[in-house]
């Protein structure tokens, strides 16, 4: 056996419905399109989340709430994971690369660092942005920030 003659199972493939192909097929005159209507006609084609007339879903549920397009979303670190990363790896310095390397934020990620746990060595940290309390814990460890 090779590549030149395989076949399929027997009874795996079937013949596609043909329809309109005269009354004798059994799918012939309205081509079981039924009768009149629009999905009957040729052409038709409806607009998405139309439901025949009936009031569609989008517009008889209840509107609410508000979405800020420039809204700036942060991936956040906290104090805790950053020592964790310093202690285990022997770091001075934490910057994006470090933090993506080890999978803590994704390459369009902007950083946050969060002021949960201590910071027990010096470090500078580079990030995009900083807690109050991340800040003060930072400095007050001898360490440094620097805005990205």
């Amino acid at each position: 056996m090779d590549l030149s003659n395989l076949k399929p199972a027997v009874g795996s493939i079937k013949a596609k419905k043909r329809i309109g192909r005269g009354t004798g097929s059994g799918r012939g005159g309205t081509s079981t399109r039924g009768h009149k209507g629009a999905q009957s006609r040729s052409g038709h084609s409806s607009k998405v989340g139309f439901e025949g007339g009936q009031m569609p879903l989008q517009r008889r549920v209840p509107k609410f709430g508000f979405k800020n397009i420039n809204r700036v979303e942060y991936a956040s670190v906290n104090l805790d994971v950053i020592q964790a990363l310093a202690d285990k790896f022997n770091l001075t310095a934490i910057d994006f690369d470090i933090l993506k390397e080890h999978g803590l934020v994704s390459k369009n990620d902007l950083v946050k660092v969060l002021g949960r746990g201590e910071v027990s060595s010096k470090l500078e940290i580079k990030a995009h942005a900083f807690s109050a309390s991340a800040q003060k814990a930072i400095e007050s460890a001898g360490g440094s920030i620097v805005k990205l």
